[in-house]
C-alpha cells in the first residue's frame, strides 16, 4: 500500500506540463502617450485623486496660487525655494520666512526634481530647499514647477537625474503619486494616512 507522501509524488510525476510561453522581450514595456505630456501627466495624477492647474505664464500662476492660499492663515504655509517665494512676492503674497517646519504648518509649498507624465507622479529628492520633511509633514503639499520638466517614463526621469548630480546623488530619491493614502484598515480609504491628504501642482 503507496503511502500519502508516495502518492502525492506519483502524482506529480504524473501531472501535465504545458510548456511556458516564450516572454516577448521586444514588446514594449509601456503603453505609448498619445497627447501632450502635460496633458498625460495631468489626467493620470488626476485619476488617483491629484489636482493639475495649467498656465501659460509665471504672472498666471502666481496669482492663482495666491488665490488658493487665502483660504488659509499665512503663517501656516512655509516655503524655502527662492524662486517660489519671490514669485508669490510679486503677487502681493509675502510668506514669513522660517529655518525649520513649524508644527502648525498647513501648506508646504516645494518645486520637484521631475514629473513622470506616464504615471502622473512627482519625482523629488532631499537635495531640495527644505529636504524630505516638507513632503511629508504639510497636510497639504502644493508643487509648483515648470512644463520642462515633464518626462515621458520613469526611466527618463533617473537619467535626467543622473546626469543633473552625477557621483553626488541626493540620499532621498522619492515617487508620489497622488496624496497619501492607505486601506489597511476595514478596507476603508483614509487620506492623509502617512503623508499629505492632498496633492496639487501648479505647472506653468
Amino acid at each position: 500500500m503507496k503511502t500519502a507522501r508516495q502518492e502525492i509524488l506519483d502524482k506529480l510525476k504524473n501531472s501535465v506540463h504545458p510548456v511556458s510561453e516564450k516572454p516577448d522581450f521586444d514588446s514594449p514595456v509601456y503603453h505609448s502617450i498619445n497627447k501632450p505630456l502635460d496633458l498625460a501627466f495631468k489626467e493620470n495624477l488626476e485619476k488617483v485623486n491629484g489636482s493639475v492647474y495649467l498656465f501659460s505664464s509665471k504672472k498666471e500662476l502666481f496669482q492663482k496660487l495666491k488665490e488658493f492660499l487665502s483660504e488659509f492663515n499665512q503663517n501656516n504655509v512655509v516655503c524655502f525655494e527662492e524662486e517660489i517665494i519671490a514669485g508669490l512676492e510679486e503677487a502681493n503674497f509675502p510668506l514669513t520666512k522660517f529655518t525649520d517646519i513649524p508644527e502648525n504648518i498647513e501648506v508646504g509649498i516645494t518645486g520637484c526634481e521631475y514629473f513622470i507624465a506616464h504615471t502622473g507622479s512627482v519625482m523629488v529628492s532631499s537635495a531640495q530647499k527644505g529636504g524630505r520633511q516638507m513632503f511629508v509633514y504639510p497636510p497639504i503639499h502644493i508643487v509648483v514647477a515648470r512644463r520642462n520638466q515633464l518626462v515621458d517614463y520613469l526611466e527618463n526621469a533617473y537619467s535626467n537625474l543622473i546626469r543633473k548630480y552625477g557621483n553626488n546623488l541626493p540620499s532621498h530619491v522619492v515617487l508620489i503619486t497622488g496624496p497619501s493614502r492607505t486601506a489597511d484598515i476595514e478596507k476603508t480609504l483614509v487620506m492623509g494616512a502617512h503623508g499629505p491628504r492632498e496633492l496639487h501642482v501648479f505647472l506653468v
